[in-house]
Formats: structure tokens, sequence, C-alpha cells
């Protein structure tokens, strides 16, 4: 049996105090065993972390050049809540605390989302879906 896989998606951020404050704002805490002055291990549930890592410590594990977020998506990030106000409550806190709008809410019916930039221009996508709409037992679906 094969060991549950774990997610840690690693992003580059402008001011690390700054990415800190703004997710302890949306109610997230860091795993402080993986956060000093260079990275802040930003947990987002038991399987999947946010490295947010400092421009510098960032360029140390590419060779390519870090995506300016002031100009260009470098990816989409869905992160699931547990209902619609959930997500109207993020989207809030965020725009709050120095997020910026990205997409405006998106009703399918039995899933709706919302999108924001985090300080470092990051696109966010807190997004709820019925999961007895999908399957009908309760379970949310994943990856087959």
């Amino acid at each position: 049996m094969t060991a549950a896989r774990r997610l840690f998606l690693n992003l580059a951020v402008e001011d690390l105090e700054r990415a800190k404050t703004f997710w302890s704002a949306l109610g997230f805490a860091f795993d402080e065993q993986f956060t000093d002055d260079n990275a802040a291990c930003l947990v987002i549930s038991d399987a999947a972390y946010v490295m947010l890592l400092t421009r510098p410590f960032f360029a140390g594990f590419t060779k390519r050049p870090i995506a300016d977020t002031t100009t260009v998506s470098e990816g989409l990030f869905a992160i699931s809540c547990e209902n619609r106000a959930a997500v109207d409550a993020m989207v809030g806190l965020a725009l709050a605390n120095g997020g910026r709008p990205a997409m405006p809410p998106q009703d399918h019916g039995v899933m709706y989302g919302w999108s924001f930039y985090c300080p470092d221009g990051h696109h966010w996508e807190p997004f709820w879906m019925d999961p007895t709409a999908v399957h009908g037992d309760g379970e949310v679906p994943g990856p087959t």
C-alpha cells in the first residue's frame, strides 16, 4: 500500500511577513517547523501546504525566470470551502486585507466560486461544490 501523498505548492512572495499576515487574517495557520526568514509553510489541510518563499530563496530552486504575477497568471489555485457563505467570507477577508478582485462570483448551481489576487498577485479561487449533486452520497469527487 502506498502512503498518502501530500501536496506542497511553492510560491514566490515579495514580502514574507506581509504574506503571513495576509493568510493569517484569512484564518490559516503556519507550520512553524517549516517556517523561517526565507519561507513559511501555509497549512491548507492535512495533505496540502503552500510554501511561501522569498523571491531570492525561490530562485535557488529553478533555472527559469520567476513569473511576474502583476502581469501574468502562473496558475489558478482553487481551494475548497464548506459552503457558499465560506467562499464569500474568504474573498471578503482577502479584499479587506490587501487582496484584489480577480473574477466576479460564478454560480453554476452545483458549484459556486469567486476569486481574488493575494498581495503577491497569485490567483486564488475559493469554491464550493455540492457533493450530493455530484455523487449523491455526500462524497466530494476527486481524480480517479
